[in-house]
Order: C-alpha cells, then structure tokens, then sequence
C-alpha cells in the first residue's frame, strides 16, 4: 500500500500542485524553485486534513451539517459554524500526523511561524478563497497542532460557509490545507501589485508599504504608503507618504486586557511623529519593483503580491493572480 504523503517543504512543491498544497502552499512553492526570496516553510497538506475527517467520521457529519444552512438566516450560519468547528477542535488528531508536523518544524530550525489556511479551491477558476480562511502569526512550536487545527476548521466559518453559498459552491468539495513559513519579523512589509489595480495601466506598478507586520496592511487596519512605479522605465512617477500611527510587532502587551489581545501573538505600538516618515527610500522601492518584475515575468500573469523587509532584506510571503482587472 502507498503511503500518502501528509508534508511537503516548499522546495517540492510547484504551481501544478494546488490540488494538495492549495493555492498559497503551490505558489509559495513555485516561487522558491524560481529562486524568488521566499521564507522557508512547509505545507501540511490537504490530504492530512481529508485523513482526519475520515478517520474522526466528521466527513459525512459536516455534509449534513452544510446541508441544514439556510443562507438567508444569519443565526442558521452561525449556529451550524460554530458546531462544525468545536468538532474539529475537539475530535483527537492521528499521532502519527501530529508528529510528522512536529518533526517538520524541528526541521524547519525556526523559533517562530507563520500558519496559513491554503484551501484547495483557492485561486481556481471557480472561486477565489484567498482572505476567506484564517492566519496565525508568530506562533511557536508548542501552539503549531493548535493553530493547523484552527485552520481547519476555518473553512467553515460563518464567512466561508456564506461564501460557499454565494458562490454556489455548497455541494462542491472543497479542503484544505495549511502552510506554515518561517515568520518574517519585518521592519516594513506591505503589498505590490504589478499592474495598477485602480488605472488598470499594464506599464505601472504599485507598491504600498507601512511599518511593522503586513497583516496590519492585509486586513485594512493601517493607511499605508505607495508609490508608483514605470515598468518601462523603471523610475518612481509617484509618491504617497501616509502618517502612520500605530504598527503590529510579535510580543504581547502586559497592558492589553481584550480577550482577543491577550490571546494574539502580536500587539499594537504607536507610532507618534515616526509614523510620517517614508517607508522605504527610492533605492529600496527600486530593488523591490525588480523582484516583484521577476514574479510577473515568471508566471506571465499580473500578480497581487505580499512582502516583507526585515534586517534590509525583502522576502516575499505571498502572489498570487489580480483577479480584479478587467482587460
């Protein structure tokens, strides 16, 4: 009998694999066999969590489950998430699974990940997921069973299952599976876009760029800088300087008393008068046009792109296509 492989190092994964990897975990993949700077990592792949459905007898519990939802009724969405994710939270994991995770992290030589949902939908021609599923940051080896588990059963959120709906999506198999990437305790981070997604000019990039953590950025929590840049050319035509005033560091605050805070991994710094500087200066802007250039010119398709800069050096952490233009 094959044994089926349940991780996978980003080294052995490429594009064609988002049907194990998702679509995070192959294009985190097809990047570092490009050689594009890409924080280490591993996808734990969907076949694990397949494995754990059957083995806990939840697979056909959550179908019927899916099927009781009436999408017009919010409480019916959140009734039934709630019941799906206690009973993948509580269903005891394979040990076997448990410790080829731990084995990989040990391998992976790093104190703190990234854990990132990775469906398998993701990206697809059906539907895009990317934003509908959960990410821990700055999580250590101890919380990593915990984290992959919860993202899991992030696939079945209210948000997501909503998603499903809308989508039409209800009786088409959907898993998951979940990357987890050496964490980048980037100075600066943000997000690029190789074509401009407003102007929809095909010769403009557009750069945007805020201190500390770029989940503050992803999630819409901070204004940050941008700046425009000629891929003809290769000069900045503009500059957007946005006054900062708080930035998302590792580390909890002894002062937060939120549930929510105390339990995060990260915390909010104010920023004061430092908040109004330029994030990067133009040599900087510069070197990450070109990195993000070589991402386009490899998949030779416009690319949403994250990035992170720590100790002066940028690593990317996600692309994935813009889905948004329109020609």
């Amino acid at each position: 009998m094959t044994k089926v492989a349940h991780i996978k190092f980003f080294k052995n994964i490429s594009k064609s694999d988002v049907g194990e990897a998702g679509g995070k975990g192959a294009s985190l993949g097809e990047m570092t066999q490009a050689k594009i700077p890409v924080p280490g990592g591993f996808v734990v792949l969907a076949a694990a969590f397949d494995r754990f459905l059957e083995e806990t007898q939840l697979k056909e519990e959550i179908e019927a489950r899916l099927k009781e939802v009436n999408p017009e009724d919010t409480n019916s969405i959140d009734r039934i998430s709630a019941v799906i994710r206690s009973a993948i939270h509580d269903r005891p994991m394979p040990e076997d699974l448990q410790k080829e995770i731990l084995g990989a992290f040990t391998k992976l030589d790093a104190k703190y990940v990234a854990v990132r949902s990775s469906a398998t939908a993701e990206d697809s021609s059906v539907a895009s997921w990317a934003g509908e599923l959960e990410s821990y940051l700055n999580t250590e080896k101890k919380e990593v069973i915990k984290r992959v588990r919860e993202c899991w059963s992030s696939l079945f959120t209210p948000r997501a299952i909503f998603y499903r709906h809308e989508k039409k999506l209800i009786n088409h198999y959907v898993s998951v599976a979940v990357v987890v990437q050496k964490m980048v305790q980037s100075e600066i981070s943000g997000i690029a876009f190789t074509v401009h997604p407003v102007t929809e000019d095909y010769d403009q990039m557009i750069i945007e760029a805020g201190f500390g953590l770029g989940e503050a950025i992803v999630s819409g929590q901070i204004t940050p800088d941008s700046y425009v840049v000629s891929k003809s050319t290769g000069e900045i035509i503009d500059i957007y300087i946005s006054d900062q005033t708080k930035k998302m560091v590792k580390g909890r605050d002894k002062k937060q008393t939120d549930i929510e805070d105390k339990n995060s991994a990260n915390h909010w710094v104010q920023l004061g008068v430092a908040g109004g500087k330029q994030k990067l200066d133009k040599k900087q802007i510069l070197a990450l046009a070109k990195i993000c250039q070589r991402i386009e010119d490899h998949y030779k398709f416009p690319c949403d792109i994250e990035w992170a800069m720590e100790k002066k050096k940028f690593y990317i952490t996600q692309s994935r296509p813009i889905t948004t233009l329109k020609k």
